[in-house]
């Protein structure tokens, strides 16, 4: 079985910027299996000739299905500051979805209210009250419709776990591929969520950087631009 490798799309003493692929782990799994972290330290340790454990820091995860920009700390200092940016919501989150039917408007802000359900592994939209309720909200525009689907950008203002794939379903339109959240159409790697765009303030020389990862292949067959 082949092993995954990682794009890296930005390093520096203080950062790594990989391009994570479909399928792949961010983390968080048996030490058996491949995750985009363990391969990030691999790839540290080789280049840099670095002895014992290698220290990185996950600041974006990414679901296992989705593809895109993932923002790693390499030093415990950096993770710190850039966890902040996150919390005080100052990072700009910019993903590319290819969902099923029109959406309309097309363009647009979506709010709701959501909980996890443990037992099937997945979100639910539910109502303000309910008990481990979390806010969800997101803003779209639709770049293009292609075939009876639509390319959507999408902002992220808040990070709950499945946000993008719940709302977009809720609202009649599951990311292709998803079959979690009723997706019928096929797609060939993975689920059509992509993390295009990350914007942060270097968390040493405060300059605020933009990191972008290109689409996968599948992409461009229905237009999109690599």
């Amino acid at each position: 079985m082949t092993r995954p490798s990682i794009e890296v799309l930005y390093e520096d003493n203080h950062l790594l910027v990989v391009n994570k692929p479909a399928g792949l782990p961010t983390m968080g799994v048996a030490a058996d299996r491949p995750s985009l972290l363990a391969l990030a330290k691999e790839y540290v340790k080789r280049r840099y000739d670095k002895p014992g454990n290698v220290y990185l820091g996950v600041l974006s995860r990414l679901d296992a299905p989705v593809t895109g920009v993932v923002l790693l700390a390499r030093t415990s200092k950096a993770a710190r500051r850039l966890s902040e940016q996150f919390r005080a919501r100052s990072v700009e989150k910019i993903y590319w979805a290819l969902v099923e039917g029109t959406v309309r408007p097309a363009q647009g802000q979506w709010e709701d209210w959501v909980a996890r359900d443990e037992r099937h592994r997945r979100m639910h939209v539910v109502g303000p009250t309910m008990p481990g309720a979390q806010q969800a909200r997101l803003g779209y525009r639709q770049i293009a419709s292609p075939a009876g689907r639509s390319l959507l950008e999408v902002t992220l203002e808040t990070g709950r776990k499945h946000q993008i794939r719940l709302q977009l379903a809720e609202r009649g339109h599951p990311i292709l591929g998803d079959r979690k959240y009723g997706s019928q159409r096929p797609w060939p790697a993975g689920i059509a969520l992509h993390a295009r765009r990350l914007v942060v303030s270097h968390p040493v020389g405060g300059e605020r950087i933009t990191f972008e990862a290109p689409p996968p292949e599948p992409w461009k067959h229905f237009g999109v631009r690599l």
